[in-house]
């Protein structure tokens, strides 16, 4: 009898363990130079295909943690979606926004974001704040939070779903901003429309990214990620990171 209770406990034991245990699964967007595909293509199904300057922030976290985990980079709306619906699943880079911040739990901020008015190159167009922006048309790119913000004060936002053609738009005159952030948008404008040189023209709010993970994620394991974000930052471990991509 003795020797089946002993059985019964281990057994309960290593039942708590994989629970513990159960892989992280993470989604991402590409968002150059924070998430990006090692292959320049806009999906990867492995961590090992995937980069970038949040990506090298959140691996070494979750090694630290030793938490066991897979990252597939998809579109922002399929990565939100799964999030959202399902515990141990997570997304990053993402703002922390009133809407979204009930669905999880955050981790970071990994970076923060400048929300950046981009105008064509040679460009004369001089803003002071973003009220001078009222005047123009400006580009956005679906479900971002910068696109949102400008829609919500009124100003005039035509918003496509694939951000980088924003940087042809801007040169053909069919919009005269483009807000974007300010690191990724080069990377963005060269990408999808081989366009350089745009014009920095006004930074008017900077946020945080964050990991999101769901809200019924197991609870050990937010902490363990916490944890090991708190140590990483505190031994200057995420600022290497940053400065090796020029921030």
């Amino acid at each position: 009898m003795k020797g089946k209770l002993g059985l019964l406990a281990a057994m309960l034991v290593l039942a708590g363990c994989a629970t513990a245990s159960e892989q992280l699964r993470v989604y991402t967007e590409q968002y150059p130079p924070y998430n990006m595909t090692t292959s320049g293509q806009p999906f990867a199904h492995s961590e090992s295909e995937i980069t970038g300057l949040c990506t090298d922030v959140l691996k070494a976290v979750l090694e630290n943690a030793k938490v066991d985990y897979s990252i597939k980079l998809r579109d922002l709306s399929y990565g939100m979606n799964r999030a959202q619906r399902h515990e141990d699943h997570g997304i990053y880079c993402v703002s922390k926004t009133d809407e979204r911040e009930p669905f999880f739990e955050w981790v970071g901020p990994l970076s923060s974001i400048k929300w950046t008015l981009f105008a064509k190159p040679g460009s004369s167009i001089k803003l002071d704040d973003i009220e001078d922006a009222r005047d123009y048309r400006i580009g956005g790119y679906k479900g971002d939070v910068m696109t949102g913000y400008l829609e919500d004060k009124g100003f005039d936002v035509s918003a496509i779903t694939n951000n980088g053609l924003n940087a042809k738009r801007l040169e053909q005159d069919q919009i005269d901003l483009w807000v974007a952030d300010g690191l990724a948008g080069p990377y963005l404008a060269a990408d999808a429309s081989d366009v350089t040189g745009l014009e920095a023209v006004l930074v008017f709010r900077e946020t945080p990214m964050y990991l999101a993970i769901n809200k019924d994620s197991d609870p050990d394991l937010i902490k363990a990620l916490n944890t090991a974000y708190q140590a990483m930052q505190e031994s200057g471990e995420i600022d290497t990171i940053s400065r090796s991509y020029g921030l």
